[in-house]
């Protein structure tokens, strides 16, 4: 066995998520409804390990909306499932909240071709993940939230390690601790769910955590940069029929308006849902709601 694997193998050894869990060796001769009543068991302990986090939760939410009221970017960057929940949560907040281009920006490891199937090495690549961050322009008002399951990620924390000497907002997200990748952020968030179902398999509980913290995070930093209009999606982008429709029932839920009163505010304001209930409101035209 060469050096390297052995580093390497005491340090997955050390890891909650890669530990081994005897008890669940007879798992393949459980019936599919044990099977599955087992997983969602395992399942279950996830909201209860991130609400261990809130308060750190909360004050990630807060130093991200600060910087981004200044004009600075959401940056998640992983490899692997790590970095596939980074780019989904990215990718969700343009139609939801109809955030400007750039603003909430997604890097995986091995480029896009990764999202649909593995590329061999990314993770390990930290030279990459410099290279990437340098390739947006990174600035001090953006903030990075490097993913990682295990929290030694090399491609994780290059990336933060980079962005946290640039002067940017540095978050490490991992479900290991403390981990590598929590020492190098400004703020780690490291949420210990515990071994996986399957052993090592961390597209299980640590990609539901990850998915769960990341949805978190992003909704309530666009809550208080005035996204919503109490539980409504005011800023919602209607580009296709069921938004459109949606935007018609939230206008209604916002205002108390009948149909007709709704189409022609949305009619006005351009299909801006937002500028439509503020007119309704505050009895206003398109032009002095805008």
């Amino acid at each position: 066995m060469n050096a390297p694997y052995r580093t390497l193998r005491a340090q997955l050894d050390g890891l909650s998520t890669e530990a081994h869990r005897p008890e669940l060796a007879a798992v393949d001769t459980l019936s599919t409804v044990e099977l599955i009543r087992l997983m969602n068991a395992e399942d279950a302990k996830v909201p209860t390990a991130i609400a261990g986090v809130a308060d750190r939760l909360a004050e990630t939410v807060d130093a991200v909306a600060d910087r981004m009221r200044r004009g600075g970017r959401l940056i998640h960057i992983g490899a692997g499932t790590a970095g596939r929940m980074g780019v989904l949560d990215s990718a969700e907040c343009p139609p939801t909240f109809n955030t400007r281009p750039g603003q909430v920006v997604a890097v995986i490891a091995g480029g896009t071709e990764a999202m649909l199937s593995a590329v061999e090495g990314a993770e390990d690549d930290g030279d990459a993940a410099v290279h990437a961050l340098d390739g947006l322009g990174l600035r001090p008002e953006d903030t990075v939230v490097g993913i990682s399951a295990s929290g030694r990620t090399p491609f994780a924390v290059a990336a933060v390690r980079h962005a946290r000497a640039a002067g940017a907002l540095t978050v490490g997200l991992s479900c290991n601790s403390p981990s590598e990748l929590g020492r190098a952020a400004d703020i780690p968030l490291e949420i210990v769910v515990g071994p996986e179902f399957l052993t090592g398999s961390t597209r299980l509980k640590a990609g539901t955590c990850q998915k769960l913290v990341l949805n978190t995070l992003s909704t309530a930093v666009m809550i208080k940069l005035g996204k919503t209009y109490g539980n409504l999606m005011v800023d919602v982008r209607a580009s296709n029929e069921k938004l459109r429709a949606r935007s018609r029932r939230i206008v209604h839920l916002a205002t108390g308006a009948d149909e007709s009163t709704v189409e022609t505010a949305l009619d006005a304001a351009d299909g801006e849902v937002k500028r439509a209930i503020l007119m309704i409101l505050a009895g206003v035209s398109a032009d002095r709601a805008a």
